[in-house]
This record gives structure tokens, C-alpha cells and sequence, in this order.
């Protein structure tokens, strides 16, 4: 399916809502569900592979993931691929061409905890390495995740990345974390010319509100995989006859999958 599609999506009359799958049958399902597009999740990809999340899951393993997904899908399918498996541009250049030619539309990269420079000269180098080919990047910010700043100086941070991102050639802008309404709208204003992604965190505002505001997509993030995991150990609890366990949250998965 086309990056272009998947580029349509984002200028509907209302908010581009995502459920993030991390494996073929949470694919199908959301596929099944009526979702427009699929998006996968890379912690809950990573989880599916045996791997914590972090930007550990090795490259080989993300494209075979990507594959068996691809396989039932007939959706555009957008891959969040963390930081890329590495720090190198080129090699990074390398897997996003790959996954193109394995047929995604689009993908999330992220600057993490690096310096934004290093994003910008891997945006760089996928769109020298793609030549002709079409895929939506949707570039990825953490300034609000991991609270590199807050308020007026997290919007500042975030704008002035956005705006080296937009240069180096992203299609859309992700910012997780962000939530507060007027902080939205002012980040919307300040990228006008590419839509801004934000993810499901608590007391989001409404789909409506936040479309009001000029966010253009919403990602469920870990969600839906973490809920899926946490219902898992649950269950098979209550069939073994035993205590409930301790609660599956994202750091308790994460060191599960430590080896």
C-alpha cells in the first residue's frame, strides 16, 4: 500500500486515530477492527521478538517482523523503527530502504536521548538513499518523554528540532508526551507545513479536541500490546489457581525480557 495513502490519511476532516500492532495477529485484528492503516508499536514489536524495548531489537529481526506482518495486511503499514538499529546514517539508510522495497509506506525514527544532529543526518541520508521512492517519515521528538523540558521551553525545544527535522525532510511530526491542550495547539501552529502526531497518555484531550487544536494523528503507543501482555499473566494466574501477579507493566516486561 502506498505512502501516499498513508500521507492522505493525515488530511481528513478528523483526527487519523492508529492502533499500534506488534505482531501479524494484532495486525489482522486491527485491520479487522476498521482501522484505515496500521502501525506497529516497537516495544510491543520488540516484546513479540523476545527482546526488552530500547532500541535493542536487531535489525534482522525487525525486517522479519515487518515481513510476516506485511503478509496479512492489506493496509498502508507505517514501522516505527526506534533510532534505527544504529548510529551510523548510512546503515540506518539501508534498513528504511529495505523496508521500502518490502513494501511499507511509512515509518517513525526518533532522536531518543541523541543529539538532534544525528537524526538530521539520518533524514539526510534515507531520503538521498531512497531516490524515487515514496515513504512517509514521520520524525519523532522525545523532549516531552523523557522530560527534557516542560512548558514554554518544552515547546521552544520541540519547535526548533521539528524545524531542522522538516528541513532534513520529514512528512509529519511525532511528539509523545505532549498533552496540554494550548501546548498542542502552539506546536501545531509552529509546524503547519507537516501534521503532528501526538500518543495516548492520561488525560489526553478528546479526539475532537485535539483535532480542534491541530493534531492530526493519534498513536496508541504501548498500549493495546502491554494491556494484551498484562491480561496474559492475569489469566493464566486465575487457569493455574494461583495469586494474581504482580502487575505487567512496561519496566517489569522490559526487565523479563533482560537475558
Amino acid at each position: 500500500m502506498s505512502a501516499q495513502r498513508l500521507r492522505d490519511l493525515h488530511r481528513g476532516s478528523e483526527l487519523l486515530v492508529l492502533p499500534n500492532a506488534w505482531d501479524p495477529a494484532s495486525a489482522s485484528v486491527i485491520q479487522h477492527a476498521g482501522a484505515p492503516a496500521v502501525a506497529t508499536t516497537s516495544a510491543g514489536v520488540a516484546w513479540s521478538c523476545g527482546w526488552p524495548d530500547g532500541d535493542q531489537l536487531p535489525a534482522a529481526e525487525m525486517i522479519g517482523a515487518v515481513r510476516r506482518i506485511l503478509r496479512v495486511v492489506d493496509l498502508p503499514l507505517t514501522v516505527d523503527i526506534e533510532e534505527g538499529c544504529s548510529d551510523d546514517p548510512e546503515e540506518v539508510a539501508r534498513l528504511v530502504v529495505t523496508l521500502v522495497d518490502e513494501g511499507v509506506a511509512g515509518i517513525n525514527i526518533e532522536d531518543g536521548s541523541k543529539s538532534p544532529d544525528l537524526l538530521v543526518a539520518k533524514l539526510q541520508a534515507i531520503r538521498a538513499a531512497l531516490g524515487k521512492r515514496d515513504l512517509f517519515i514521520n520524525g519523532r521528538t522525545d523532549v516531552y518523554l523523557r522530560g527534557m523540558a516542560s512548558g514554554d521551553a518544552a515547546v521552544e525545544e520541540v519547535l526548533a528540532r521539528a524545524k531542522r527535522y522538516i528541513d532534513a525532510g520529514i512528512d509529519g511530526m511525532f511528539v509523545p508526551g505532549l498533552s496540554v491542550i494550548d501546548e498542542i495547539r502552539r506546536v501545531a501552529e509552529g509546524i503547519a507545513s507537516v501534521p503532528l502526531n501526538v500518543m495516548l497518555v492520561p488525560g489526553l484531550p478528546s479526539h475532537a479536541e485535539l483535532y480542534s487544536a491541530g493534531a492530526r494523528r493519534l498513536s496508541a503507543g504501548i498500549a493495546l500490546s502491554l494491556d494484551a501482555y498484562a491480561a496474559t499473566a492475569q489469566k493464566a494466574a486465575e487457569f493455574m489457581g494461583k495469586a494474581a501477579p504482580a502487575a505487567v507493566t512496561y519496566p517489569l516486561l522490559n526487565a523479563l525480557l533482560k537475558r
